[in-house]
């Protein structure tokens, strides 16, 4: 059973039962993305490491990478 048939299931159930129906699959994503960025810059501040710029600067060297082909 993928998720999309869970929820239905569960939406189905709920309905029955007189509750809300759960949220969409993928709803909360980006919320829980979101939570893990800020977790991870977190740690890196209480380590006493920079917290900004690796993906920037990861992106940059891989763009340089690819002009240079």
């Amino acid at each position: 059973m993928d998720a999309l048939q869970q929820h239905l299931f569960d939406s189905y159930r709920a309905a029955r039962h007189g509750e809300p129906a759960p949220p969409a699959p993928g709803t909360h994503d980006l919320a829980v993305l979101r939570e893990l960025r800020d977790r991870r810059r977190f740690e890196r501040v209480m380590a006493g490491r920079p917290a900004t710029g690796r993906l920037r600067a990861a992106l940059a060297r891989a763009a340089a990478r690819l002009g240079r082909r």
